[in-house]
């Protein structure tokens, strides 16, 4: 596969990373009323120039954009921005300008959270813009390293040594795997290039794999990144972050932003189609048994966030087997599905966190009633679970549409009708959580909740999230036009293969 670019004029890129990487050593030493506003303002200029860089995108180019290339401390910075990059942007930057506002909304300014956030944003940014694979590994040691420590430091359990400990058990394995794959590109590509080293996305691409080493490559790369995604059986960390970790923050910054996502499409679909093409059918039967496993486990729970985190286990198997299809409309569904788990994910998250602040809990048996309390909340919640399970009017009924007509085509009845079912059986305990919180009368009692009218900052996150995925849903065609020509390069790679 080959890939060209074109220069950037002025260092928009660069902004995106340096601005909150310098503020959160700004905020590292700021609290209270100053770190509020250092923190929004730099969400703000965050959203304002992901504006700029999408309205300065050209879809009609097919090219890499906003070019970049330099020694930096010995190492290779390279850096350019296509459609997927522009999309995950921008959708970093919106959650981004929303968890400032949750984290102040719950008064955590006088902590060190906005620092750790806005370090975490700048990793997140340099992994969607990065052309090199070892540059993607560093970032995402970073990001993982920082996300753990917010987990750790501000858990809502009192004991958070298990938690931590699997979290960082699992993501240790990622970032091995991660190394190891990328290492072992970068010598293969030395061995045919009289010793030359690289880990460039555009010389990696260019093919001269040994089936054997690429199938090694490919599993190394596969599962590091299947980790972070999460998918079945690699899902293991997910449920008991999701119940302990932080209420929101940690969970959307893992799970909103789908980095394991866009490292396949960035990295191993355009350098290892041998290998991805060979082995997408178990790849296909994983995502199969992960819909019903987790869906069943999802039915069980009695915690409203580990419901939710195996909620995520069984639709990603959905974005899985759409991905796996290795066709246009699979890899339209796959992009859109992350986009919309995304919106969708954090949605339910934020809800949950106002939900936790109210209650002290998020255990079902001990919530009810609160519609009457919190209107606005629960229609927020559930417009982002009906987006997670692709109902008409968000981002979600697109992807699904597209992935199930991919996978008919490529898989045959079987596997999409199990497809399909598994999305029935998550819209069931996603609309059984939403009256279960909202709408069934509460068993226990209710005198330690705080049942004051909705505030202001409540109103406008449940708005915001509503508007923003509704928004998201009446446009799609916008979105899938941004990164139609990623998707010509992939949809020619993968033709050619299948031709084969």
């Amino acid at each position: 596969m080959n890939f060209s670019e074109i220069q950037a004029n002025w260092a928009l890129l660069e902004a995106l990373q340096l601005i909150p990487l310098i503020a959160a050593f700004i905020l590292w030493r700021l609290n209270g009323t100053a770190a509020a506003t250092v923190a929004i303002i730099v969400a703000i200029s965050e959203m304002a120039l992901a504006i700029v860089l999408f309205n300065g995108f050209d879809a009609n180019l097919a090219k890499m954009q906003y070019a970049k290339q330099i020694n930096l401390l010995g190492l290779s910075y390279h850096a350019a921005a296509d459609g997927l990059s522009v999309l995950f942007i921008l959708l970093t930057a919106l959650l981004g300008l929303l968890s400032v506002f949750f984290v102040i909304f719950r008064g955590l300014q006088h902590t060190r959270v906005l620092a750790v956030m806005a370090f975490i944003q700048a990793t997140l940014i340099s992994q969607f813009v990065t052309v090199d694979l070892l540059w993607f590994v560093m970032m995402s040691i970073l990001e993982i390293l920082s996300i753990g420590y917010l987990l750790y430091r501000w858990a809502t359990f009192f004991d958070a040594g298990p938690m931590i400990t699997r979290y960082l058990q699992f993501m240790s394995i990622s970032i091995l795997l991660l190394i190891v794959g990328a290492f072992m590109l970068g010598w293969n590509y030395s061995t045919h290039h009289n010793g030359e080293w690289t880990f460039d996305l555009y010389k990696l691409a260019q093919g001269g794999i040994d089936k054997n080493l690429a199938t090694f490559i490919f599993f190394a790369l596969f599962y590091g990144l299947g980790i972070r995604i999460p998918i079945f059986p690699l899902h293991g960390w997910l449920p008991i972050t999701m119940q302990h970790g932080n209420v929101a923050i940690a969970p959307i910054l893992l799970l909103g932003l789908k980095v394991g996502v866009f490292g396949l499409f960035r990295f191993v679909l355009p350098i290892l189609p041998d290998a991805v093409e060979h082995w997408s059918k178990i790849a296909v039967i994983f995502a199969m048994i992960g819909i019903f496993y987790a869906a069943l486990l999802a039915m069980q729970q009695t915690n409203l966030r580990r419901l939710m985190a195996y909620g995520v286990i069984s639709h990603t198997g959905i974005l899985t087997i759409g991905l796996f299809t290795l066709s246009r409309a699979g890899f339209e569904g796959s992009i859109l599905l992350a986009i919309n788990f995304g919106l969708a994910i954090s949605g339910l998250l934020f809800m949950t966190g106002l939900l936790f602040h109210r209650t002290k809990t998020a255990k079902m048996e001990r919530l009810g009633g609160l519609f009457e309390y919190l209107p606005l909340v629960g229609i927020a919640f559930l417009v982002a679970g009906l987006a997670i399970v692709g109902m008409p009017l968000t981002p979600g009924f697109d992807a699904v549409h597209f992935v199930l007509e991919a996978s008919i085509e490529k898989f045959g009845a079987l596997i999409t009708i199990a497809a399909a079912l598994g999305n029935v059986i998550a819209a069931g305990f996603l609309l059984y959580s939403f009256q279960q919180a909202f709408l069934t009368k509460p068993t226990c009692s209710t005198d330690a909740w705080d049942k004051s009218p909705a505030r202001v900052t409540e109103k406008i996150m449940a708005v915001s999230i509503i508007l923003v995925i509704l928004g998201m849903g009446f446009f799609s065609t916008a979105w899938i036009d941004l990164f139609d020509y990623t998707l010509d390069g992939l949809e020619a790679l993968y033709s050619h293969q299948g031709g084969h």
